[in-house]
């Protein structure tokens, strides 16, 4: 029975790759600060994105009113983590890989929020 070189060495490589990537500094965290200046400066989409989940403890508190209990933010909160991915793919596909617009960035931000915490049809003053 001849030893497994090339299973053993993907394998090795593989864990070397994960022990490497462990060992990387965590990227900084996306800021509304980062979007300033769009024309001259142009975002990824996914930062954009990243920057929409990031808010959704504030949009459910929005959607679910000041005077409203936890639980119910709680549910929120759970509903709109478990509809990212399925929204990060619409955005994905509907919207171009550079942001180099203010009205293409709010364009992804509605959107996603949109998406993320669905808004009943009421306007409030």
């Amino acid at each position: 029975m001849k030893f497994p070189v090339v299973t053993v060495t993907l394998v090795v490589a593989a864990l070397g790759y994960v022990f490497w990537n462990q060992t990387q500094e965590p990227s900084a965290p996306v800021a509304p600060a980062d979007f300033t200046n769009l024309a001259a400066n142009p975002a990824e989409r996914s930062a954009v994105v990243d920057l929409a989940v990031t808010q959704i403890p504030e949009l459910c508190e929005q959607a679910a009113g000041k005077g409203s209990d936890a639980q119910a933010r709680a549910e929120c909160i759970k509903l709109a983590e478990s509809r990212t991915s399925s929204c990060r793919r619409m955005v994905y596909d509907l919207f171009p890989d550079l942001v180099a617009s203010d009205a293409v960035f709010r364009d992804i931000s509605i959107t996603m929020m949109n998406c993320l915490v669905p808004q009943s049809g009421v306007v409030q003053p």
